[in-house]
This record gives structure tokens, C-alpha cells and sequence, in this order.
């Protein structure tokens, strides 16, 4: 039997080997960017608000640093639609605002034009990226370079890690009592824990589903999201990607039989034992169920499921998102696609800014 992780050559794919190598990119990321933190305390001083602006993968990091800066740092955030600042050109008083540009190439145009639009309606700018000299670590008031090392696969997947390290290292920075350093200090080990799970079954159950859906909740939510974001563009698969409180209104009435639905659970906090309810009531209409993480009691219920990492739930995000990335390259190698190149896909992805 094919091993689903390798190329036709026997070599392993690019996207299984960078997979592999986000221990020491977490680790690196941390080391570079913790110094970084009396910078952006300074930069945000007498600032109210945090303004992130992102597409893509780097959304869904985005999603995950709203929650953090909102539940662990005390800092009311959202999220930004570029298309106010490149389309509309809206003017807005940023000037109690800390705007944080995120994109791991740097280059993406409608996100350097949205930093620029920003700081001239006053907001302190902070680039989140993993080029040094990139237009947008250039061009910001305080970069935050992860150190990912290059990314050769078109899939974000150790870029994305280093972008939650950034952020958590950010809203560490901005919380009026930072508590996430020795929690950040664990994730390393975690990540490299999770690379040997045997994902094999679950890969196997996604290649074969008709429908799939995802879902997350809280701190997790980004996780989810980006978990269907990577199922379609890897594995060509249409994947709607829900919170649970959408999932549970009208979404809920479209489960029935055939459906696999991908939950992702956290171990701790308030959202946790909801997901468990969450199984039954899919379980009720038909679906199968397929889980990450999660609870003792979450796991029990699943039809599938498989290990999250054992961290507090303000930094698991950072490695849950690891269990994911491995079922999905093993996926698209059932599929017989090439994971390191999607169809259509570039690593680096313009919107239409036409003015």
C-alpha cells in the first residue's frame, strides 16, 4: 500500500515536511518575539482598540488573536474588511486604535495599501509576517518577523502556526497582567507530541464523505475554519466551516445522513463540554461525527477521533491546528492530488484593489 504521505518519487511530500518542522519554528518565533513585547506596549500606550486585518489562513489567525485580546488581555478587537480602506476609502479616527496587518508574505497589495490607509487615519500599525524587508514589515511601526523559515508548499501550515505564536505574544504584551509566557514556553513540545498521531482513519473517512462540515467555538474557532479553509484548497472538497452557535441555528436543519461533521474541541475552559452536546444533536440527525481534542467525555462520543494537545485553552489553538494539517496532506494523497500544489493556488494572493 501507497504511503499516503510521500510522492509518487517516495520522497515526503513538502507539506508533510514543513508539518514537521513547526516544533522548531514555534520555538524559534517565540525565542525572536517575546523581546519585542516591551515595543509593543509602548506603541499601544494610551491606545483602546485593536483593529486586525488579514485574508485567508492569516484570517483565521486573525480570528484567533480577536479572542485572545479580547478573554486574556482585557482589549476590545475586530476585524477588519479591507475593502473599506482599498474600495470605499473610508475615513476613520483610528487614532485610539492599534492596527495589526497580518500576512506571511508581506506582499500581499490589499493588505500593505490597508496598513497605509490606517496609519494615515492615525492608528499605531504592527505587521504580522514571515519576511523580514517585506513591503508590509517595512512599512509598519513594530514587525513581527516570524521565523517559520521558507515555505515551499502552497498550503500555510508552519507559516500559520508562527502567525498564532505572534499573536499570542502580541496580546500577552497588551494585557494589563501577562500571563501567557510560561503557557507559550509548552507549545513547542506539544506540537511535536501531536506529529505522531495516526490520523490514517480520519483521512480515510474525508476522502470518502460526500458532505463535510467543520466546526469550532471560541478560542477555536479559527482552528476550525481554517481546518475547512485547508480541506477545500488541498483537497478540492466544497467544506462550510461554522461556528457552533451558527451551526446549531439554521444550518443544523440541512445534517442528515452522509454527513461527516469535523469538530474541534477544546480540553478546557467554558466551550468545552457544549461540543459534546453538539455530537449528539449530529448524531441525532444522521451525520457521523469526527473530532479533535476536546473532552474525555467529547472524545467517548465521537464516531472518530482523534488527540489534542494538553495545553490551557488560551494557547491550544497553537498546536491543535497540527492534527488537522496531517489528515488533510494524507487526504489529498488519497485523492490522488498534490498537496504541496493545489490547483489554481499561488503562495502569494492578490485581491483586486482596481480602483
Amino acid at each position: 500500500m501507497t504511503d499516503p504521505d510521500r510522492t509518487a518519487a517516495g520522497s515526503p511530500t513538502r507539506m508533510a515536511s514543513e508539518i514537521a518542522e513547526q516544533p522548531a519554528a514555534a520555538r524559534r518565533t517565540i525565542e525572536h518575539l517575546v523581546p519585542e513585547q516591551p515595543r509593543l506596549r509602548e506603541l499601544a500606550g494610551g491606545r483602546r482598540r485593536v483593529l486586525l486585518v488579514a485574508r485567508g489562513s492569516s484570517d483565521n489567525a486573525a480570528i484567533y488573536g480577536r479572542y485572545l485580546l479580547e478573554v486574556a488581555a482585557g482589549v476590545p478587537a475586530a476585524l477588519a474588511a479591507p475593502s473599506v480602506a482599498t474600495h470605499y476609502r473610508a475615513r476613520l479616527d483610528l487614532s485610539d486604535t492599534v492596527v495589526v496587518s497580518v500576512s506571511q508574505s508581506g506582499a500581499t497589495a490589499e493588505i500593505v495599501e490597508t496598513q497605509e490607509w490606517a496609519r494615515e487615519c492615525g492608528a499605531a500599525t504592527v505587521a504580522v509576517t514571515n519576511v523580514a524587508g517585506s513591503p508590509l514589515a517595512e512599512a509598519a511601526d513594530v514587525a513581527l518577523v516570524t521565523q517559520a523559515g521558507p515555505e515551499v508548499a502552497v498550503p500555510a501550515t508552519k507559516t500559520y502556526l508562527a502567525q498564532l505564536v505572534a499573536l499570542a505574544v502580541l496580546a500577552d504584551a497588551l494585557g494589563a497582567r501577562p500571563s501567557l509566557a510560561r503557557d507559550l514556553e509548552r507549545v513547542p513540545d506539544a506540537v511535536a507530541g501531536l506529529l505522531d498521531a495516526d490520523v490514517s482513519a480520519a483521512a480515510e473517512a474525508l476522502a470518502g464523505a460526500d458532505r463535510v462540515v467543520v466546526s469550532g467555538r471560541g478560542l477555536l474557532l479559527g482552528t476550525a475554519l481554517e481546518t475547512a479553509l485547508k480541506m477545500e484548497e488541498t483537497c478540492l472538497r466544497p467544506v462550510r466551516g461554522y461556528s457552533y452557535a451558527d451551526l446549531r441555528h439554521g444550518p443544523i436543519s440541512v445534517v442528515s445522513e452522509g454527513l461527516l461533521a469535523v469538530l474541534v474541541g477544546s480540553a478546557h475552559g467554558p466551550l468545552a463540554e457544549p461540543m459534546a452536546d453538539l455530537v449528539r444533536d449530529l448524531q441525532g440527525r444522521g451525520a457521523r461525527v469526527l473530532g479533535i481534542g476536546g473532552t474525555t467525555t467529547f472524545a467517548g462520543l465521537c464516531d472518530l477521533h482523534i488527540a489534542g494537545p494538553d495545553l490551557p485553552e488560551t494557547v491550544e489553538p497553537l498546536a491543535s491546528i497540527v492534527p488537522s494539517q496531517m489528515m488533510i496532506e494524507q487526504m489529498a494523497r488519497r485523492l490522488a492530488l498534490d498537496p504541496d500544489n493545489p490547483r489554481g493556488l499561488n503562495k502569494v494572493t492578490q485581491t483586486d484593489t482596481a480602483r
